[in-house]
Formats: C-alpha cells, structure tokens, sequence
C-alpha cells in the first residue's frame, strides 16, 4: 500500500469514528498515530505525539484565544452586554419586525465583545426570544432570528476562528481579524433587510409592539451602552493602528473589560471566577482539538498527500473558482455534521495546497472558510447554533419549527458568500490598509 493510500485509508477511518460520535479529538489524534506508526514507526509516532503539545503550547498567537474568550467571559457575566437588546429595541421597534431587527444587531454587537457564535446565540436567546414571544412573534422567527445573528461571532471581530486560520496558515492574523469586519456587519444587514421583507410580507409573523418610547428614553439607554463600543474600540483600534498585534489586542480587551466592569460594580469574587473558569474550558476544548490536528497535519505531511493535492489540482486544471467550489462543497457537507473548528482544522491540511498551487489570496480564504462556517452552525441535522437556541427555550418552541426558520437565513449566508466569491474587495480592503 503506498502513503497515499494509507493517508486516504486512515482519513476514512477519522471520519468513520466521528459518525459513532468519538470526540473529535481522540479521532483526530488516534488516526494521525496509528498513521505515522505504519510510515515511520513507534517510536517516531510516541516522540511527535510527546513533542506536538509543548510546541502547540508555545505558539505567541494561539494566546489571543484565551485572551478573548476571557473578554467575552467578563463582558456578559459581569453585565457589561445586558442593555445591547434594550438599546436596540427602543430604536428599531418601529420597524417592521422590530425586536427581531433589534435582536440581529444587537447579536452583532455581542460578536464583537465575545468572538464566539454559541456565546452569542444563548446569551441573545435569554434577552431576546422571550421579549418576542410575549409579544406573539412567530416562533419560527423569533428563534431563527436570534439563531442566526449569533453565526455573526464567527465572523465580525475578534473571531477565535480567524485567530486559528492564521495560525495554522502563517497569514498574519490581525488582518485577518480586519478583513472579518465588513462581511459581518454586511452579514448582519442583510439578515436585517430579509427580517423586514419577512414582516412586510407576512405581517402577522411580526405583530407592532404597543409602545412608543420617547426620544429621552432612546438617549439614554445609550448610556448604558458604551462598554460594548468601547472595547471594540480597544481591541480593533490597536491592530488597525498598529500599535498593538493581535495577541496584545486580544490581553487589553480582556483587561478592559475587567476594568470596565469594575467601575460600573459589576464585579463580584463569583463572577470573575466563573468568567476564567469558562474561558480556561473552551480554551482547553479548542486547544485539544487543535494538538491532535497538528499532529494530523504531520502524518499528512509524512505521507506525502498535501504535494499529491497540490499537483492533482494543477494536472486536472481546476482554477481558482474551481478550488472554491469544491471547497464550498466540501464545507457545506461537513457543516451539517460536524464541529466548525473541527472542520476547520481537519480539512486546512488538504486545501492549503490546493490554494497555493492556484495562487490564492489566504486571507480572501480565511473569510470564506469562516463564512461556510457560519452556514454549518445553522444547517440540520446538528446545527449547533439551532440546538443552543432550542436548550434556551425547552419545550416552547420545537427543533423543527427553528430549522424551518432557518432555512431564510441560509439562503441569505449563501448569497453573501457569492458575493465574496465575486467581490474579494469587500474582503481585502481593510487588510490592504495595513500594509
């Protein structure tokens, strides 16, 4: 059996273990040892798996993922995001489907405290869909909505998925970080101009609320606000500046928002420990999931499959919208199965030859990649978003009844990735910027 062979062998084994629901890690890691132990031998297999952790763990960049994960810890536990929806109720419920508008920017503003779409989807999910099932939205609605914006963590900055993209690809992370910014707030208004045309074209989904708040009121429930726009400011602001990289960026907004929070009160010994004990375990989750892939890339390496994908692209000519649409393909079945970082991290080893050998821009793919990403979140049967949404509202809305509402916002997703495909402007402008 040649290496290829076996590489495809073992790469089917993987996915085999992941279908009986074996962690990803463990499948990853299992499958990459047993691989270079048939090329290379025990011994080289238990040296690389001792050796990979420490040098993974010694990586500078991979330390902005526990810095923003603590940012987005202490922004909702200690408060600093509760009137996000309040604020932007009291400005947006004139329109048609207004708390659901409300709801999918005040998600995007959530995004860009936390960088993460679960974080995002249940803490929105607690503020939002009761306010609209009270006030007799559809259900179908008011859960896709909230289910949706949270896929808005994955892209609008800091993304825990662009931190990992440019680590693995050596593509300098702050821009990639940069280039997230105009696709997800075009993300955000887009779910907000399919929003309105829902409610304009069934207006029972979305009956108009019975209050009218006055314009003292929408002032000041901007005051309570600024923390939110504040560490955006912090954390953006240094890496477009330049002042700061992103691992720096990733510390001040974390210690920003503890200083933040401790001059509103909104610090308590319980809160902080809760806000480092929820970072450390996501951070650990990721940090496992991406040992064990390290050490897949390596196995792949050894066996030789990212030179035999790079020339395979190159003999069947493929081009650069050809590598695209195999990858979308490729993305937009895994995402219905599997976990996105997951995905990211098990398929980034057979598609960046692929990108290379027809001179793609990495950081155009970066966002691509976290685009479908975002689609998987919400496409059955495991939609992770969609089951985070169903644990918030339990028996009150179905799992069905939220798929059915998300189909809409899919459609929406893939029109933007066409164009992104079509426009890598939207893209790249910001990036080029920092040069």
């Amino acid at each position: 059996m040649s290496s290829i062979q076996l590489a495809f062998l073992c790469l089917s084994g993987m996915i085999v273990l992941m279908a009986l629901r074996v962690p990803i890690a463990v499948a990853l890691g299992v499958t990459s040892f047993v691989g270079i132990w048939a090329l290379r031998g025990l011994d080289t297999a238990l040296k690389l798996s001792g050796s990979t952790p420490f040098e993974f763990a010694a990586s500078w960049n991979l330390s902005a993922i526990p810095m923003f994960l603590l940012m987005g810890s202490i922004a909702y536990r200690c408060g600093l995001t509760t009137s996000l929806f309040d604020a932007a109720r009291l400005w947006l419920s004139r329109l048609p489907g207004g708390l659901a508008v409300a709801a999918n920017f005040a998600a995007a503003l959530f995004a860009a405290a936390s960088g993460s779409s679960v974080a995002t989807a249940a803490a929105m999910g607690r503020l939002a869909i009761p306010e609209m099932l009270r006030y007799r939205y559809d259900p179908a609605l008011a859960t896709a909505t909230v289910a949706a914006a949270g896929t808005l963590g994955s892209m609008i900055p800091p993304s825990i998925g662009f931190v990992i993209f440019g680590w693995y690809t050596e593509t300098p992370i702050g821009k990639l970080l940069m280039a997230g910014v105009f696709p997800g707030l075009l993300n955000a208004v887009l779910f907000a101009v399919f929003i309105i045309g829902w409610c304009t074209l069934k207006p029972q989904a979305a009956p108009p609320p019975d209050y009218h708040p006055t314009l003292k009121e929408k002032l000041a429930i901007l005051l309570e606000v600024w923390p939110v726009p504040a560490l955006i400011v912090c954390v953006m602001g240094g890496i477009y500046s330049g002042l700061t990289t992103a691992t720096e960026a990733a510390a001040f907004g974390a210690f920003s928002a503890l200083v933040i929070a401790l001059l509103r009160g909104g610090v308590t010994w319980p809160t902080f420990r809760d806000s480092l004990v929820d970072s450390l375990q996501s951070a650990a989750s990721i940090f496992l999931i991406a040992v064990s892939a390290v050490l897949l890339t390596r196995f792949l390496a050894i066996a030789g499959l990212p030179q035999f994908m790079g020339g395979l692209v190159k003999t069947m000519d493929l081009g650069p919208y050809g590598v695209i649409a195999f990858m979308t393909v490729i993305y937009l079945i895994l995402g219905a199965f599997l976990d996105p970082i997951g995905i990211m991290l098990i398929t980034l080893p057979i598609l960046l030859p692929m990108w290379k050998a027809v001179g793609l821009d990495l950081i155009w793919m970066g966002v691509l990649v976290v685009m479908l990403l975002e689609i998987g979140l919400l496409t059955p049967p495991v939609g992770l978003n969609a089951f985070v949404i169903k644990t918030v509202v339990g028996d009150r809305v179905s799992l069905t009844t939220i798929f059915r509402g998300l189909i809409g916002f899919i459609v929406v997703d893939l029109i933007l990735v066409v164009l992104l495909v079509a426009f890598p402007q939207i893209s790249l402008y910001l990036p080029s910027l920092l040069e």
